[in-house]
């Protein structure tokens, strides 16, 4: 089936992430590693124990390079904070871009992220797609 030219595409991101691994980043670097990945919103909805953080924090990380992989840049990658998983009081996330990663997003003509993150013992999971319009 032919699609019309018109018609808005779907763009989709998948990754899966360590808990391990961040943990160990964690452990390895502290706040220089946190702070350089995850913004103050992100650290603050995943607070706990280290492995209870380390999980909940490598889906955010997994979510992220999902958008790289749905934004596709030709350069470099966006700035890691420039891509938010955002957290609201019942436990749902939605992706919020700023800086270059929105930029990125609105050349591309992308526009309605929808994200759904996963983790389970140590492996993280998260799908991103987006509507492309204009292709």
């Amino acid at each position: 089936m032919d699609v019309p030219r018109s018609a808005p595409r779907m763009r989709v991101g998948v990754d899966i992430a360590s808990a391990a691994d961040v943990r160990e980043s964690i452990e390895t670097f502290g706040d220089r590693y946190l702070d350089r990945i995850f913004t103050p919103h992100e650290r603050e909805v995943c607070q706990g124990p280290i492995d209870r953080m380390a999980t909940r924090l490598a889906a955010r990380f997994a979510a992220k390079e999902a958008v790289i992989k749905v934004l596709r840049p030709h350069a470099a990658a966006p700035n890691w904070r420039c891509m938010e998983v955002r957290t609201d009081s019942a436990g749902w996330s939605d992706l919020v871009l700023t800086g270059a990663a929105h930029e990125m997003a609105q050349a591309a003509e992308l526009r309605d992220f929808s994200l759904s993150m996963s983790h389970d013992h140590d492996v993280a999971t998260a799908v991103v797609v987006a509507v492309q319009e204009g292709t």
